[in-house]
């Protein structure tokens, strides 16, 4: 018997935006004194301590001045945020599974964008 789980909805965080919530959930963690930290959790909060360069204000406002952008849809937009790539290469490798693909002054367009968050 196999069980499936059914996708309720569906929403795309920044790793600020991460980090902003599972700081709130270690610190209920921390409050409570009968529940320990999972494993998993700890290494997320960890991770996002580690990766998340900007506040949760700037990532939103990244994402939304990558978003007026023609050719960045929402997934890409976050990718782009949390992995703030640096030059055409590591940009066009985010872009790789997409159909179609981004002329040189689309890439440096975007690129403009991640260095005003760098």
């Amino acid at each position: 018997m196999t069980i499936f789980k059914e996708k309720v909805d569906e929403e795309y965080l920044t790793v600020a935006e991460t980090k902003e919530i599972l700081e709130s959930l270690e610190q209920e963690r921390v409050a409570d004194e009968d529940r320990d930290m999972r494993y998993e959790l700890s290494r997320a909060i960890e991770h996002v301590n580690t990766f998340a360069y900007l506040d949760t204000e700037q990532s939103r406002a990244f994402v939304a001045e990558l978003l007026e952008l023609e050719k960045v849809d929402e997934k890409t937009a976050y990718k782009i945020v949390d992995l703030r790539p640096q030059d055409r290469d590591e940009l066009r490798s985010l872009y790789a599974q997409e159909r179609f693909s981004l002329s040189g002054e689309e890439l440096d367009e975007i690129l403009n964008v991640v260095k005003q968050y760098i």
